[in-house]
Parts: structure tokens; sequence; C-alpha cells
């Protein structure tokens, strides 16, 4: 059970990590002043880690059910889109209303489900280059 407990936090820890880089990218990119997105990734990696430890506390309490890497990556991608729905960014409130804020909250939800495909996909890689292994 501790393969599973390390794995888990493995995968929480570095989706974490990504989600705050990709959100300091983002405002970089956007070329925003630091006045309208200077906390943004500081806040964005306080939530993480919120979401990590609850995300922790629910694979321990329920071992079993969380024995891949997709499954772990799946319960931290929803509780952190819950945090951000909590937290007032709306993915679509940019099409209704053009400004900066709001285009900054819709690359925090894309940017969100690129790291969570990235980590399924890396889990489909890695499965089948261990399978390969054990096979021979």
């Amino acid at each position: 059970m501790k393969n599973v407990l390390l794995k888990s936090l493995a995968v929480f820890i570095v989706m974490s990590f990504l989600n705050t880089q990709l959100a300091y990218w983002s405002g970089e990119f956007l070329r925003l002043p630091g006045s309208q997105f200077g906390m943004l990734s500081t806040a964005v990696l306080a939530g993480s880690l919120i979401i990590t430890i609850i995300a922790l506390i629910t694979v321990l309490i329920f071992r079993r059910s969380y024995n891949s890497i997709w499954k772990a990556a799946v319960l931290f991608e929803i509780l952190y889109l819950l945090m951000l729905l909590l937290s007032g960014a709306h993915p679509f409130a940019y099409f209704i209303e053009n400004a900066d804020h709001h285009l900054i909250d819709l690359l925090l939800y894309i940017n969100s489900i690129v790291i969570f495909i990235f980590v399924c996909l890396f889990e489909v890689i890695y499965s089948r280059i261990i399978s390969g292994k054990i096979k021979k």
C-alpha cells in the first residue's frame, strides 16, 4: 500500500507544480502588468497544495480504489476544477465579457486540462513500457 500512496503523492505534487508553472507562464505570455496577475501563481500553488492534502487523505481512506496513476490524476483534476469554480473563476466568462482576468481564468482551466491529458498519456506510455519488460 505504500507504493500506492507514494505514486499518488508524486502525481499530486507534479500536477500542483505544473499548474503553478503554467499559471505563471500564462500571465507572462499575455504580458499583463504585475498588478493584474502578480500573486496568481502563488494562489494556484497554495490552492493546489491544499488540494494535494485533501486528495492524499482521500487516497488514504480509499486505498484499494486508487491503484493507478490516472485515478489519482482524475481525483486531483476534479478537486482542482471544483476549487476553481468555488473561487469564482468561471470558465466561460471571457466569452461574455472580454477582460484580462476572465482570460486568465479560462487559461487556468485549459492549463489544468492539458496537464491532466499529459499525466494520462504518461501513464499509458509508462504502463506499456513496464508491461513490455514484464513479458520478457
